[in-house]
Parts: C-alpha cells; sequence; structure tokens
C-alpha cells in the first residue's frame, strides 16, 4: 500500500498557517502577553467557568431544539467538563466574589440537566462534580 499524498489544499492550508505564525513579530507577542498580564485574575477564573460552563451544555445538547437527538451530545464529555468546573468552582470560590452565586447556580443547573439526560441517573453523590460539590438532586 502507498502512502496517502497530501491533495493540493491541505498543502496550502500549512502553508497558509505557517505564514500566518511567522508574521508574528515578537513585539505582537510581548504585546499579548502584556496584555494577558493586564487581566485580574477573578476575570480569567470567570472567563473559564463561563467556557466550561457552554461546553457542557452543549454536550448536553442543552442549545438544540431536542437535546435528546441532539447531533454533538456527549454525555461522557459533558460529565468531564462538568467535574472539571466543579473543581473550579470550589477551589476558587472566595475569589469570585459576586460572580460566585451565578456560577455556582449554572454549576448545579448542568448536574441537574446531566441527571436527567442520563439513562440510568448515577446515585446521589455520584454525579459529575458532586464529589466536590456534594449531591445535587
Amino acid at each position: 500500500m502507498s502512502e496517502p499524498q497530501p491533495t493540493e489544499s491541505s498543502e496550502q492550508a500549512t502553508s497558509s498557517i505557517a505564514d500566518r505564525v511567522g508574521d508574528l513579530s515578537d513585539a505582537d507577542m510581548q504585546h499579548n502577553v502584556r496584555e494577558l498580564a493586564d487581566v485580574p485574575s477573578v476575570e480569567v477564573i470567570s472567563r473559564a467557568a463561563v467556557m466550561l460552563m457552554s461546553s457542557a451544555a452543549e454536550k448536553l445538547g442543552l442549545s438544540e431544539q431536542d437535546p435528546d437527538n441532539a447531533e454533538n451530545r456527549d454525555l461522557d464529555e459533558a460529565r468531564r467538563l462538568i467535574t472539571a468546573l466543579a473543581g473550579l468552582v470550589i477551589s476558587s470560590v472566595e475569589y469570585l466574589g459576586p460572580h460566585a452565586g451565578a456560577i455556582r447556580d449554572g454549576l448545579q443547573t448542568l448536574q441537574r440537566a446531566f441527571r436527567e439526560a442520563s439513562a440510568e441517573p448515577d446515585p446521589p453523590g455520584q454525579g459529575p462534580g458532586e464529589k466536590y460539590t456534594g449531591p445535587v438532586y
């Protein structure tokens, strides 16, 4: 068997990406690093939490009219994301200030949605993230 040959379009895409990366100067990279350094930690944590929440909601199919038949539904992936979110929230709750309540509510909503989506729901205390948050009913 011969190895598959790259198509012209994949070669063009690869060189296009390399060109864009090569176009970044040291000054541009330092500017981006400085911008990140100026972002308060509570904002970084909050953004990470929102990203985890959004991804978990997508994996639960909550963005679709019929979540049970959502094309992107993947409960195994949703479990991982919800557990990661729970760890982040519990470990950083003291830093989140006024954002803590809303983020915790979002986490519990996802935990309940996961339980409802599961064919065989986990026993209380064993659902995604519940080893950090305690049982969610």
